[in-house]
């Protein structure tokens, strides 16, 4: 074991975020891909918002792992809400133009609900969470 302290600053909640959006990552990253291999013709535009969706919440979570530098605590921040974007503008578009949508959902359509609506809370929880856990000026000058 080193003596040296950690330069972690994640702890807690969000070890906690990290992981939801760890394991987001892995369900839009999945389904986007089968989703892609199997049934692209069908629906292409439902089926690469899966697939940014799912590029979305790889950076999100590596940002947040790494957000102790303040370069990745600002791609965390952009992440997020880009992601919150995304669910806000699919989810509207999924009920204001269900034609788009028909042959298969994305992961933020209707704003998430075929997973529970994770998709919405998930960047609002990050935000608040980013915003609470700001670097210290001394750690952005590092």
């Amino acid at each position: 074991m080193s003596d040296s302290p950690s330069r972690r600053r994640i702890t807690g909640a969000g070890t906690v975020l990290a992981f939801v959006y760890a394991v987001m990552a892995l369900a839009a990253t999945g389904r986007s891909f089968v989703q892609i291999a199997t049934r692209f013709g069908e629906a292409p535009v439902p089926y690469l918002l899966s697939a940014a969706a799912a590029v979305v919440y790889i950076v999100a979570t590596v940002a947040l792992l790494l957000s102790s530098s303040a370069r990745w605590f600002r791609i965390a921040r952009v992440a997020v809400i880009f992601e919150l974007v995304g669910v806000l503008v699919v989810g509207t578009l999924s009920w204001a133009v269900p034609d788009v949508f028909h042959a298969d959902a994305t992961v933020w359509s209707y704003y998430g609900q075929g997973y529970v609506w994770i998709p919405l809370v998930l960047p609002i929880v990050g935000i608040w969470y980013l915003q609470s856990h700001r670097p210290a000026p001394s750690e952005v000058a590092a």
